[in-house]
């Protein structure tokens, strides 16, 4: 079991990669805090988990607050007594807009989930991980933030900028036994992925996967998941500062 005697923190653990990565982190032995603000959700994964055995704790979490955050950390290690793995997952589309055609509310709310979540997410889950001589964070960015397609601004920026974060904390505290890498899913058969391409007006991601992706399919929740899990146990000791892409060969053939 790769995470035996080991805590870890899925946020936006409630549904998608999120709860794919909270039940593969208990499959393999950790104790999991599943943090997402859907409470019915999150709960029905944590039952999942306490079903089969393994220790698991559901906290409301407002992910752009600072407050929110804390709590979260906090009561992860009063639970369970520390804290070794994070899976920094909660995010938005944003709306679809040009850099023109952005509004200031839409800028600062897209900036709020995608990019200060993964910000007090790490400012607050590594002092916990260096108290147990080291840890490992993964954080949620996307294919997009390796390229760009028209009228998503704000959603693009926010992927690429956690790139940015992803490899600055890799490097700041690798000297403390920290990893940090960064995972990048493609189309995956998600809530989100689905009610991005109704707001749009764009056809079936079912259609469009088989159009464009090499595999000819949706990944999985569970494909990127399982990647994320691994990039924070020992398996991957080496491996720290990395854009991981998961997207069925599309970014190999643009």
């Amino acid at each position: 079991m790769l995470f035996a005697n080991k805590v870890a923190i899925v946020t936006g653990g409630a549904g998608g990669i999120g709860r794919a990565a909270a039940l593969a982190f208990a499959r393999e032995g950790a104790a999991v805090t599943v943090a997402d603000r859907d409470r019915v959700g999150g709960e029905a994964v944590v039952k999942q988990i306490k079903d089969a055995g393994g220790r698991a704790l559901f906290v409301e979490t407002d992910i752009g607050s600072e407050a929110a955050i804390v709590a979260m950390v906090q009561k992860t290690v009063a639970e369970f007594g520390g804290l070794d793995a994070a899976f920094n997952n909660v995010g938005t589309m944003g709306g679809f807009t040009t850099a023109v055609g952005c509004t200031m509310d839409e800028w600062e709310k897209t900036i709020r989930i995608n990019m200060t979540s993964i910000w007090l997410g790490m400012k607050y889950e590594i002092p916990e991980m260096i108290k147990r001589g080291g840890g490992a964070i993964v954080n949620a960015s996307s294919r997009s933030g390796d390229s760009a397609v028209p009228n998503v601004f704000t959603y693009i920026t926010t992927k690429h900028a956690v790139i940015g974060m992803t490899r600055s904390a890799a490097v700041d505290f690798a000297a403390q036994n920290i990893r940090v890498n960064a995972l990048l899913p493609g189309f995956i058969d998600t809530q989100m992925l689905h009610g991005a391409a109704a707001g749009s007006g764009m056809p079936s991601m079912h259609d469009v996967a088989q159009a464009m992706v090499p595999l000819k399919r949706l990944g999985r929740p569970d494909e990127p998941a399982e990647l994320a899990v691994w990039l924070c146990s020992d398996h991957a000791s080496y491996i720290t500062g990395n854009a991981m892409i998961v997207d069925g060969g599309l970014s190999a053939q643009t």
